[in-house]
């Protein structure tokens, strides 16, 4: 069943959670940032986020929000930032450091963290791991009433969100190998000492980050506080990246918001004089809207083609007013 946005926000009251995904240059930003200025004119204190290792907000908000979250110039209850992907993963890395030092010490290991710390940081999806713990730690600031997400293109964003059921598989199994390599040694310790007496700093890491990761997993698929939105253009390639991804978001168990058209002509200025071109992109899209209509269950709106590109507050407010008007 079809619905609008301001239907689906008006039956999810409680929701905190936004993610906009979809294929690269569908304009996943535009509408995320158009959704995050309706939020704040509800008077919700809302933040904002870009997590796409190639961020455009400060682009399209004209103003640097890199780094740190910035008041929105014009939107007072709207913050935005791009998050240091470079600074997180540094971060991270020391990180890494710190707990390597805390195993070797506890094997009684005589080698030195940093000749680990560069194989273990090489790993592909270090990167969006990286960026997941920055998440999570904005999320549990818990400084907004809304937190609206502005994704890298989908197979990443799969693999971010991905990463809370990749850590928890990863957590439970390094914590139970832990407090078993525990148990051995205080077995084999002439020392007369009971396990809660023996101080494990790594034990303690892994207890907290698996309640973390728990806490994380629990609001990603809690369908009053989170929806996930794919965005697309009424093109065969970005539809078809939905129909790959869409259920694995299913599966997982991420809520699917909706799916919002961007970048569709407007009919009514189209006529026989119109040229040719736009006549044929506009039976184009008519032909794709009807696919997106059959396809998903939950098309929720559309955003218009605009005379000029949407940069600004006030294009991205004419974006607000034409996802939100519909219904």
């Amino acid at each position: 069943m079809n619905f609008t946005m301001n239907e689906f926000f008006q039956k999810h009251p409680n929701i905190r959670y936004l993610y906009f995904g979809g294929k690269g240059g569908v304009g996943k930003t535009v509408v995320a940032g158009a959704t995050a200025l309706w939020f704040s004119k509800q008077g919700k204190k809302t933040l904002l986020a870009s997590t796409n290792p190639v961020h455009s907000l400060s682009n399209l908000l004209e103003q640097n929000v890199f780094g740190k979250p910035v008041s929105v110039k014009g939107s007072p209850n709207l913050h935005a930032s791009e998050i240091d992907t470079s600074e997180t993963i540094e971060r991270s890395k020391k990180d890494i450091k710190n707990k390597i030092a805390w195993f070797l010490k506890f094997a009684d290991i005589p080698t030195k963290a940093e000749d680990f710390v560069e194989s273990a940081t090489m790993n592909p999806a270090f990167e969006e791991s990286a960026m997941f713990e920055n998440m999570i730690n904005i999320i549990f600031e818990d400084e907004y009433e809304v937190y609206v997400f502005d994704t890298a293109p989908t197979a990443n964003a799969r693999r971010l969100l991905g990463m809370s059921k990749v850590y928890a598989l990863w957590v439970n199994k390094m914590h139970k190998s832990r407090e078993e390599a525990r148990q051995i040694r205080l077995s084999l310790s002439f020392r007369k000492k009971k396990p809660e007496d023996e101080q494990d700093a790594l034990l303690d890491y892994l207890t907290t980050f698996r309640d973390r990761i728990d806490k994380m997993r629990g609001l990603l698929t809690d369908e009053e506080k989170t929806a996930f939105f794919f965005v697309t253009l009424l093109e065969s390639l970005p539809i078809a990246v939905i129909k790959r991804f869409i259920g694995w978001f299913k599966d997982f168990g991420i809520p699917i918001g909706g799916v919002i058209v961007n970048e569709a002509i407007d009919k009514s200025e189209v006529n026989e004089n119109t040229a040719e071109f736009i006549r044929n992109r506009v039976a184009m899209q008519e032909k794709y809207r009807e696919e997106v209509i059959q396809s998903f269950d939950n098309f929720c709106g559309e955003a218009p083609l605009f005379e000029k590109e949407v940069k600004g507050l006030a294009m991205v407010e004419r974006v607000t007013n034409a996802i939100f008007a519909q219904d």
